[in-house]
């Protein structure tokens, strides 16, 4: 378990900051956007819970537990100190969610179209949070271009993105609330 007993450590006073290895890296490179993007989109999931309730809260909680295991596998890289036995996305975690997806997508009708962002409160902000998901997909992969990332949390963003969109149907009253792209219609 992790215990903090001091909140600042200046530390990354001077634009750098430290992986779990304790290598220093600058704040702004690869592995920590993409950390950080993670990070932001849990904060994200977090404002989406304001709107949930019950099994939909429950499920939510749980992706916001794998986001910060998600987290801490991009902060520990594959080589160097802390590498063995380090916490990382299992397949199981990501298995977990094509089952949610699979239930939830069981109950929707099938789409005609594009659906845009919006509906009930809880699936804008599901589909805010997705493209937050998106966002963190993308930043991990420009890393694994560079560095050698853990397969499995790649594929668990990608899922969770897939997740939350089938969510946010889901939370307009199951697609009937769905708001749909009309190719044209402004023209």
């Amino acid at each position: 378990m992790v215990r903090l007993t001091r909140i600042y450590t200046r530390g990354g006073d001077k634009g750098q900051t430290s992986l779990v290895d304790g290598k220093r890296v600058p704040k702004h490179g690869p592995r920590v956007a993409a950390y950080g993007a993670v990070d932001e989109a849990n904060a994200v999931i977090g404002l989406a819970r304001l709107q949930a309730a019950d099994a939909t809260d429950r499920m939510l909680g749980r992706i916001q537990n794998d986001l910060f295991d998600v987290g801490a596998d991009l902060a520990t890289p594959h080589t160097g100190r802390k590498a063995k036995g380090a916490l990382r996305i299992v397949a199981a975690q990501t298995a977990r969610l094509e089952r949610e997806i699979d239930a939830l997508n069981a109950e929707l009708q099938p789409l005609q179209s594009f659906v845009l962002p919006g509906g009930t409160p809880l699936a804008a902000a599901l589909h805010l949070a997705r493209t937050a998901i998106r966002r963190a997909e993308r930043a991990v992969a420009a890393l694994a271009a560079k560095e050698r990332v853990n397969p499995e949390a790649l594929k668990y963003l990608n899922r969770l993105s897939d997740h939350l969109f089938v969510l946010a149907r889901h939370a307009n009253r199951k697609g009937r609330a769905d708001v749909l792209w009309k190719p044209g219609a402004n023209s």
